[in-house]
């Protein structure tokens, strides 16, 4: 009976490191991004930074980026699912908006990227 007591213990407590060193490992090394890079059929066509608002028609008016408060979101889109417009708005690094009809992604980067932060192209 005390075996079994002690088992269980031991369980919950291996089982609440195990989340808790999970959780770590996904929240640890998400920081708030620099800028958002946007590329058109994996080619890079334009550099954004988070800290200057504005909107940006992308790839031949399709989609268009909002930069606002730090954060970037596809706020309109000619796709017929507009899926990339519900993904909401991203900020941390590595974050990514992805819209599949048009090819478009928009991936924040972190600050060791942060040296472009105007439109390419």
């Amino acid at each position: 009976m005390k075996d079994a007591r002690l088992r269980r213990d031991a369980a919950l407590i291996v089982a609440l490191l195990l989340l808790s060193g999970l959780l770590f490992i996904l929240l640890h090394g998400k920081e708030s991004g620099a800028g958002v890079v946007v590329r058109v059929g994996g080619e890079e066509i334009a550099r954004y930074s988070l800290s200057q608002s504005g909107s940006y028609p992308l790839n031949g008016g399709t989609n268009l980026l909002v930069i606002e408060g730090g954060e970037a979101y596809i706020a309109d889109a000619e796709c017929p699912d507009r899926l990339c417009v519900r993904q909401g708005k991203v900020s941390l690094t590595g974050e990514c908006i992805t819209c599949l009809p048009n090819k478009l992604t928009v991936t924040v980067f972190g600050t060791e990227d942060s040296g472009i932060d105007a439109e390419v192209g």
